[in-house]
């Protein structure tokens, strides 16, 4: 409940273009509101006891390594990024809350390392955060051990969250910066015409771009998956067992 509450939140900075809630999202109050909503959920994680020293260490390091994977290969074929995959592992194995967290914390990590903090960032927040939380709810039907059937899921996650991702980020170039044709914003259309218009320019500005990110994420998984979800299974393991009282 409490991860469908912040998603709520972070859709409603994503919906307002197509259904008018008002004329911008402002930069400033965006970034507090994903800041706060993700230390929000942290802060009821710790609470509830789901999100102990343990797990909060290795949250931390997590995000730093892929903060630190996202400054040294920022630069990729197309869109493709190296940050989900991580991501996309702890989301499987800990769950969607501790992907959600994982994946946000990631972004602002690596923003606030480089200085790349911008009206994007909030956006970014939320959409890796959902990459990290789908992944968790697929890995509630993982199999005992990761084989191939797991990897093909998982892959399937990544490949589909690199598109989600990319078209969630393009909603705000999109009002931005293209108005006034078949493919552009219109602030007061009909939703129904909104979302055709914004698909359009989907396919025509990002949908090849995007592709990269997709099939990246998936070739990753497929290749380096299965050594970090069975590293990450055995810490968490560890992290569960409970010494019995002699």
């Amino acid at each position: 409940m409490r991860l469908i509450l912040v998603s709520a939140v972070g859709l409603a900075l994503f919906l307002w273009p197509f259904f008018g809630w008002g004329a911008t999202a402002a930069d400033g109050p965006a970034f507090a509101l994903a800041l706060a909503c993700a230390l929000g959920l942290l802060a009821i994680e710790l609470g509830t006891r789901e999100l102990d020293a343990r797990r909060l260490a290795l949250l931390a390091a997590l995000a730093a390594i892929d903060a630190g994977l996202r400054m040294a290969l920022v630069t990729g074929i197309g869109g493709f990024s190296p940050i989900f995959f991580l991501v996309l592992c702890a989301g499987w194995v800990f769950g969607p809350s501790y992907g959600f967290l994982v994946g946000s914390f990631s972004l602002l990590v690596s923003a606030l390392a480089t200085g790349g903090i911008g009206p994007w960032v909030p956006y970014q927040v939320f959409a890796v955060g959902w990459v990290g939380a789908v992944a968790g709810l697929a890995g509630r039907f993982r199999q005992p051990r990761f084989g191939w059937r797991d990897a093909l899921v998982l892959a399937a996650v990544g490949a589909i969250m690199g598109w989600v991702f990319g078209a969630l980020m393009d909603i705000q170039v999109w009002v931005n910066g293209f108005r006034g044709s078949d493919a552009g914003w219109t602030p007061g259309a009909p939703v129904a015409v909104s979302l055709v218009h914004f698909w359009r320019f989907y396919v025509l500005t990002s949908l090849a771009y995007d592709t990269f990110r997709a099939a990246g994420s998936a070739a990753m998984v497929v290749l380096l998956g299965a050594p970090v979800v069975a590293a990450l299974e055995r810490v968490r393991m560890r992290f569960t067992a409970e010494i019995l009282p002699a």
